[in-house]
């Protein structure tokens, strides 16, 4: 074939499209009727074009080829939970996720029957333990784990370090020497109601909280090699999500450049909770299928489903095995894991992803200019910001602008929930003196769900 698909036909501009717009929406205003504003300040406009780039954006690297199906596992009995482990591995799951509460727990024996050849393993720890790092020197350095340690995320959700100041940093110093990674918990902020530019600007902020104490610890080819995971919650604006992942690793390629760290990083994404909620309850399911979808295109390497009762059960084999289904038929039946980036040349994600890394850019560099993160959240300005945009989207909701189907909008009147709940769904107030201000985690439909629980 010597000519090209479209060779015989002339180019349109974005200004012609545009023109004819006009002329068929008969006098109506362009703007007013077609372009639509978020809350992160992005005009959305009713088509794009590649005239309206200044050069067309590269093409990334990540691979959606390559993205893993992770299964969580609250460990609270090492026996149970590494059965538990070995059983998702054979049904599917491509890799595990340890929530650690205890320092007391040996790792030997979680890990018995997992090939970490093949597998890989997370271990989300819920303190702070260079002594239980140590633990890890027997598996070989090929062995796939990711130890994940957050001090600056425990400080911003529970408002305490685990011990202080400094002896958390220590702990921090002496626990990277053994993983050569850290963690940045940006699922808090999504949860807690920050919008994408916050959580984008949090996220950097954060990491650079690491990176400035990093800096003088390492060496250039440590540096270099070094691992940074990013957890991220992912909601239903499904286009703006995937642009959300893409940008955060066009922000993280950035700031590790000006510190000569390693370029890429690892994305484990997991579904929002906010989003999620006890009523109508099925129709979670169709939110987290969208929202791992979103997960996949925007690059992320591992996909972690939430179940779609998990605000109101405990832990289940069939809620557990729904989730993991989702994302086996994503990747095996609906071929998610066939195209590299196939988000690439999408003049609409592009341009959201360029938009919102150009924000989020402003709002970290005002955040250094004021301290840095530590900073604004001892000050409290973190929090306030995040809590003014939850405060929006719940009005949002409130005025059904925002819709939750089966909460705010077509309500099932006869379902009956009392006597579901397991696991208490809502906020938890819990009068304990902290040192800052948590960043508290709210599902939008709670007030309402509270009230038809009342009235039940």
């Amino acid at each position: 074939m010597t000519k090209t698909l479209f060779g015989d036909f002339s180019e349109v501009s974005s200004k012609q499209w545009k023109q004819l717009i006009q002329y068929d929406l008969k006098g109506a205003d362009y703007n007013e009727t077609l372009i639509w504003n978020t809350d992160e300040g992005i005009h959305v406009k009713p088509f794009y074009h590649a005239d309206e780039f200044k050069e067309l954006p590269n093409v990334s690297d990540t691979k959606a080829t390559e993205w893993q199906i992770c299964q969580a596992i609250f460990v609270a009995h090492v026996e149970k939970s590494n059965l538990k482990a070995v059983n998702a591995i054979e049904r599917g799951a491509e890799s595990i996720k340890f929530i650690l509460p205890s320092e007391e727990i040996l790792v030997k024996d979680l890990l018995v029957n997992i090939n970490l050849a093949k597998v890989a393993v997370f271990f989300e720890c819920q303190f702070i333990s260079s002594k239980f790092a140590k633990q890890f020197s027997f598996i070989p350095s090929k062995g796939n784990k990711h130890i994940q340690v957050d001090i600056i995320g425990h400080l911003a959700k529970t408002g305490n370090w685990y011990n202080n100041l400094k002896s958390d940093f220590s702990e921090f110093e002496a626990i990277i020497k053994h993983t050569k990674t850290f963690t940045v918990n940006l699922r808090l902020y999504q949860n807690a109601g920050a919008n994408m530019v916050q959580q984008l600007a949090y996220a950097l902020a954060h990491a650079n909280e690491y990176l400035n104490y990093l800096e003088s610890l390492l060496t250039s080819s440590a540096k270099e090699s070094f691992e940074v995971i990013f957890n991220v919650s992912v909601g239903t604006n499904y286009f703006f999500e995937i642009a959300k992942l893409r940008a955060l690793r066009e922000l993280w390629r950035t700031l590790a450049e000006a510190y000569g760290f390693n370029t890429e990083c690892f994305i484990v994404a997991i579904p929002t909770k906010r989003n999620k909620t006890l009523y109508d309850y099925n129709t979670n399911m169709l939110r987290t299928t969208t929202e791992c979808m979103s997960a996949v295109l925007g690059g992320a390497n591992t996909i972690s489903n939430l179940p779609y009762d998990a605000i109101y059960h405990k832990d289940n084999e069939f809620a557990e095995r729904i989730s993991r289904n989702q994302l086996l038929v994503l990747k095996h039946e609906s071929y998610f894991d066939k195209v590299n980036n196939p988000a690439d040349g999408a003049y609409y994600i592009e341009s959201i992803t360029e938009q919102l890394a150009e924000k989020a850019l402003v709002l970290f560099k005002d955040i250094e200019a004021n301290g840095g993160f530590l900073q604004q959240l001892k000050e409290g300005t973190i929090q306030k910001k995040i809590k003014e945009n939850a405060a929006k989207e719940q009005e949002q909701f409130d005025k059904g602008e925002l819709i939750l189907l089966g909460t705010n909008k077509h309500p099932h009147a006869d379902d009956k929930m009392k006597h579901e709940l397991e696991l208490y769904p809502f906020v938890k107030k819990n009068p304990v003196k902290t040192l800052i201000e948590p960043i508290i985690e709210k599902r939008l439909a709670e007030a309402v769900e509270q009230k038809r629980l009342e009235n039940e």
